[in-house]
C-alpha cells in the first residue's frame, strides 16, 4: 500500500454543537438534559462534556516530590500502637497522625488522652523524619505541651521537625457538642495560650480548619468548604483582633479535608480549598501564603457490608486526593466500620498510598487536572457555592456561634436526609450494600479493643456532628 495515500485523508474538526446534535439524535427523542445533565448534591449541573480550558493554571501542592505517607496512631493499647507505626514507617509511611479518644473522628477508639500515652506510642520513632500531626479533640492544646515537652526530653530540634498541631475548637466543638468556656473566653484566651508555639518557630501548621467533621455528617462538598473557610478566618480575625500581624500568622493555618470516591468532585474540592485560601488572604491584605492540606479517606463512605469493596473506594479516594494536589494523606483501613483495624487492614491502608505514588506515576505532573474542562468548571463552581456557605455562616456570627445556635447543623442535617432518600431511591446505588451485596458476609477480623466515649465533664452547648456510613444511609433508608 502507498503511504502517501494518507497524506489526502482529511477528518473535520469536531465541535460541541455538533456532537450534541449526534448525542441527541442517539436518544431517539430523549431529552438531552434529562437524560445525560447530571447535578451534585450542591446542585451544581454536572455536563456530559466540557471542552478544554487554555486558561487555567497550575493549581499544585506545596511540594512537587510525593506526599506524605500518614497513618493513623489510633489504637487503645499504647505499646500495641508503638508496634504498629514501627511497623508503618518500615513499610513505606512518612507520617503519623496522632489520634487520641474522644476525637470526632476517632469513631469510638483512639490513644488515651494523655503524656504517658503519647510517649510510649513515639518510642523510637525517628522524629526529624516523620512528619507528625496531631489531630484535632477535645485535649487539642494539652496534647500540644505533651508533644512538646516529648521533644524536648528527646533533644530534637523543634525547627528541624515537619509538625501540625491539629488545633480547631470549631471542628471539636461540632464534632463533641461541648466547649469548655464560652465561645467569647475562647477567642480571647486562644492568642495568648499559642504565644509560646510561635516563638519557637516550629515549621508547619499550629491552628487548623477540619473539614472532615461536616462532611463525615452529611454535608456536600460547598458546605464542607465554607465551614472549613469560615473557620479559617475566625482563626484570622482572632490573631489581628490580638495584633498579630497576619502576614506572620497565615502560614501557621493547615487544614484537613476529607476525600471520597467522586473522583472528580474531590480533586476539585482540595483544588477549590486552594483558591479560596488565597481569596481570603487577599482580602486580608496580605501575600498569600501556600495552603497546608492534610486529606483523609471519608469515613461515611465506609460500608459494613462486604468491606473488601472500602478497599476500591479509598483508592479512588487517595489517588483523587492525590492528584488534587494533598500535601499529605491519610486512607481509612478498610474495616474501620467494624471495629479497630488489625495490622492486615493497615498494611493495604499504607500499600493503596505507596501504589497511587510509587507505580501510578501521579507526582509526574504538578496538576494533572489543569486545563481539564469539567475539572476546572467544578473547581470554579465549588469556589462559588462554598464563598456563599462561608457568607451564610458569617452572617449567623462566624462558624462557633452557628454552630451554637444549630444552624450549621440544621442545614448538613437537610442534606444527609436528602442522601439518605437517594440512596433508598436506588439514584445513589453503594457497591455490596444495595447494589450487588454478597450472598453472605465473611468474617471480619478486628483488634480486640473496647469502643471509647468521650466522657469528660464539659460545657454541652450544642447538637452533635454525629458520623454517619454508607451502610447507615442504606439502613435508613430500607
Amino acid at each position: 500500500m502507498d503511504p502517501s495515500i494518507f497524506n489526502e485523508v482529511t477528518f473535520e474538526v469536531p465541535d460541541q454543537k455538533s456532537w450534541r446534535q449526534l448525542a441527541e439524535k442517539a436518544l431517539k427523542g430523549a431529552v438531552f438534559e434529562d437524560a445525560l445533565v447530571g447535578a451534585s448534591d450542591d446542585g451544581i449541573p454536572i455536563e456530559p462534556l466540557y471542552q478544554r480550558d487554555s486558561t487555567a493554571k497550575v493549581i499544585s501542592r506545596n511540594d512537587i516530590s510525593p506526599w506524605k505517607v500518614v497513618q493513623r496512631i489510633d489504637d487503645t493499647d499504647p505499646a500495641r500502637a508503638n508496634r504498629q507505626v514501627q511497623k508503618d514507617l518500615e513499610g513505606g509511611a512518612s507520617g503519623l497522625a496522632i489520634v487520641f479518644e474522644g476525637a470526632p473522628n476517632a469513631y469510638g477508639y483512639g490513644l488515651p488522652s494523655n503524656p504517658d500515652a503519647m510517649a510510649i506510642a513515639l518510642d523510637g520513632i525517628p522524629l526529624e523524619k516523620t512528619y507528625l500531626r496531631i489531630d484535632t479533640h477535645p485535649n487539642s492544646q494539652n496534647s500540644a505541651n505533651w508533644l512538646m515537652e516529648f521533644l524536648s526530653r528527646q533533644r530534637a530540634n523543634p525547627k528541624n521537625l515537619q509538625l501540625s498541631f491539629g488545633i480547631d475548637p470549631a471542628a471539636r466543638f461540632g464534632g463533641t457538642g461541648k466547649l469548655r468556656v464560652s465561645i467569647e473566653a475562647l477567642l480571647a484566651s486562644m492568642p495568648q495560650s499559642l504565644a509560646g508555639f510561635f516563638a519557637l518557630g516550629v515549621p508547619g501548621v499550629l491552628i487548623e480548619a477540619d473539614g472532615r467533621v461536616y462532611h463525615n455528617a452529611g454535608a456536600t462538598e460547598a458546605q464542607e468548604l465554607g465551614a472549613m473557610i469560615a473557620t479559617a478566618v475566625t482563626h484570622m480575625r482572632m490573631f489581628d483582633n490580638a495584633r498579630q500581624p497576619l502576614v506572620y500568622s497565615a502560614p501557621y493555618v493547615g487544614f484537613s479535608i476529607s476525600a471520597d470516591q467522586d473522583q472528580f468532585m474531590t480533586m476539585a474540592k482540595i483544588r477549590a480549598l486552594r483558591l479560596l485560601w488565597q481569596k481570603v488572604q487577599e482580602e486580608c491584605g496580605i501575600e498569600p501564603s501556600p495552603a497546608a492540606i492534610h486529606a483523609e479517606t471519608s469515613y461515611s463512605m465506609m460500608a459494613e457490608k462486604d468491606p473488601e469493596t472500602n478497599i476500591l473506594r479509598t483508592t479512588i479516594a487517595a489517588f483523587s486526593a492525590a492528584a488534587g494536589g494533598a500535601d499529605s494523606i491519610s486512607v481509612l483501613p478498610h474495616t474501620i466500620a467494624h471495629g479497630l483495624p488489625d495490622a492486615f487492614a493497615r498494611r493495604i491502608a499504607r500499600n493503596t498510598q505507596l501504589v497511587v505514588a510509587q507505580e501510578a506515576g501521579i507526582t509526574n505532573v504538578a496538576d494533572p487536572a489543569a486545563g481539564s474542562g469539567g475539572v476546572e468548571y467544578l473547581t470554579n463552581a465549588l469556589c462559588e457555592h462554598a464563598w456563599d456557605h462561608f457568607r451564610r455562616i458569617e452572617a449567623e456570627g462566624g462558624i462557633l456561634t452557628s454552630l451554637r445556635d444549630g444552624k450549621l447543623q440544621e442545614r448538613i442535617d437537610g442534606m444527609l436526609e436528602l442522601r439518605k432518600k437517594a440512596v433508598g431511591d436506588g439514584k445513589h446505588p453503594i457497591v455490596g450494600t444495595t447494589l450487588y451485596p454478597a450472598p453472605a458476609e465473611r468474617p471480619v477480623q478486628t483488634l480486640k479493643a473496647d469502643r471509647q466515649e468521650f466522657a469528660e465533664e464539659v460545657q454541652s452547648v450544642c447538637r452533635q456532628l454525629k458520623p454517619v456510613r454508607t451502610d447507615t444511609f442504606a439502613g435508613a433508608s430500607s
